[in-house]
């Protein structure tokens, strides 16, 4: 299912700040690892309605993601 492009900015916007938040990170870094991410194209594509979870969920799995 694809969500709507104006409401997926949103959530990525939410989902970076978290992850910047809770990494302790800047946001210009945060941004950049979030759109080199593989969770980005899984979220961008609706690939298992990701879209649908919630943004903590998303930032605690950007953020495994980064500690890899």
């Amino acid at each position: 299912m694809k969500a709507n492009p104006v409401l997926l900015q949103k959530k990525y916007a939410r989902i970076i700040e978290l992850f910047s938040k809770k990494e302790g990170i800047s946001l210009n870094n945060a941004l950049d690892f979030f759109y080199r991410s593989k969770l980005y194209p899984l979220i961008s594509e609706g690939v298992s309605d990701l879209h649908c979870m919630s943004d903590e969920y998303l930032a605690e799995e950007l953020i495994s993601e980064y500690k890899k």
